[in-house]
């Protein structure tokens, strides 16, 4: 497999970026889901329930791919 910049394989690299970068989206969406209720704005607070739902289901996926691919077997840095 190539590697990155990181010494880590390419795509384990980037699963775990954007597996990352979702749940730390669904937490903070949390937040937004319940500022809107605070101003009375229920369609906007589905629609961050909705998005934070779709981060949560990108996030499995990731976690699915990654376990496909050896879990953490993979993920130690190659020498090179």
């Amino acid at each position: 497999m190539a590697t990155g910049e990181t010494g880590f394989d390419d795509v384990t690299f980037d699963l775990i970026s954007v597996q990352y970068h979702s749940l730390k989206a669904g937490h903070d969406y949390g937040q937004y889901v319940r500022d809107a209720k605070n101003a009375g704005q229920d369609e906007i607070a589905s629609f961050f329930e909705q998005v934070m739902a779709e981060d949560s289901a990108r996030a499995h996926k990731c976690h699915e791919f990654l376990a496909r691919l050896g879990g953490t077997d993979n993920t130690n840095p190659q020498n090179g």
